[in-house]
């Protein structure tokens, strides 16, 4: 296209030539502007009213819904045309993330939007305290009102941080399975967010008996995702409870961590180690213990019962504890 003039644009130019070339290209010198995703940052040309993603599957969704607002910044109609490789089959994933960018057509959709790359992308620990989303619970504004009142308590000495946070910690369970509320048994995004958030908040049996029959009663017949999700909340209850901090679980049996590599019953520990009959023993602050877990039925077993265990000579200790003399 010998009469189409163009003009990159790319991070790695100088600041001054890069500031001219997005310049000219601004007051129509050339027609076309061929770029990488700086043209994300805020870029706003009301005459730009066409955009090519190349190979669309490999952005996020956020960016390249942020991409795709480069372009309609005026009255003119906009156009995005999003490419993918030839013969390639995408993943899962990405498909998922262009048919949800196609479908944000309406004023205001950046919360769907989040919401969307959220289910997408997944949201770190959603069973702990890591991003569990507060924000979401209370509203961005008041939440932000609550973080600066929070900060100015602490460098006020109001609150002494080592202490009010001693007990907030939440235990990592990896037993190498998929653990999630499917799509398929939960459609709406609302509803299985609340619904990590309950469970988060389970511990005792009761309660996950009580969740389960819920969820058959709202949404029918429990799918293994969803048992095997239940199953690793509850070993991770009885993980807070027992001070491990860490379990990962696999064919061959597990290794534990402890929460401040410390157990609180020492003795007890020994004990527990001896009873393995020469299966457990202690390497680096880890307790490894060997199992043969073929099954993941087994694996869930057998660490929801070593977890069991501590838990309960963790439990003795408190009730008990040594008489120093």
């Amino acid at each position: 296209m010998p009469e189409v003039s163009y003009v990159i644009a790319h991070g790695q130019l100088p600041p001054g030539e890069l500031d001219s070339r997005m310049n000219s290209f601004y007051d129509g010198k050339y027609d076309v502007l061929l770029a990488t995703t700086i043209v994300e940052s805020g870029l706003d040309i009301p005459s730009a009213n066409t955009i090519v993603v190349h190979r669309a599957e490999m952005f996020g969704l956020a960016q390249l819904y942020q991409i795709r607002g480069r372009v309609g910044r005026s009255k003119l109609r906009a156009y995005a045309y999003m490419t993918t490789k030839m013969r390639v089959k995408m993943t899962a994933a990405s498909e998922k993330r262009l048919k949800v960018l196609a479908s944000l057509d309406a004023l205001g959709a950046g919360f769907s939007l989040a919401s969307q790359d959220l289910d997408i992308r997944g949201a770190g620990n959603l069973l702990g305290e890591e991003q569990s989303g507060q924000v979401r619970d209370v509203g961005y504004e008041l939440y932000q009102s609550m973080l600066e009142e929070t900060i100015s308590k602490i460098r006020g000495g109001q609150i002494d941080v080592l202490t009010s946070m001693g007990n907030q910690w939440s235990p990592q369970i990896n037993l190498g399975v998929s653990v999630l509320i499917p799509e398929t048994y939960v459609a709406d995004l609302d509803v299985r967010l609340g619904l990590y958030r309950r469970l988060s908040n389970l511990s005792k049996k009761v309660e996950f008996e009580g969740f389960a029959a819920e969820l058959i009663d709202r949404f029918g017949k429990i799918p293994p995702e969803v048992n095997t999700l239940l199953l690793v909340v509850r070993i991770k209850s009885v993980c807070k409870k027992a001070g491990i901090s860490k379990l990962d679980g696999g064919p061959k049996g597990a290794t534990l961590q402890f929460h401040n590599d410390k157990f609180i019953s020492p003795e007890g520990l020994v004990e527990f180690i001896k009873k393995q009959n020469g299966l457990a023993k202690i390497k680096d602050n880890k307790l490894i213990i060997k199992r043969d877990w073929k099954k993941n039925s087994d694996r869930f077993k057998g660490a929801f019962s070593i977890a069991r265990d501590l838990a309960e000579i963790a439990a003795s200790y408190e009730n008990n504890p040594p008489i120093n003399t």
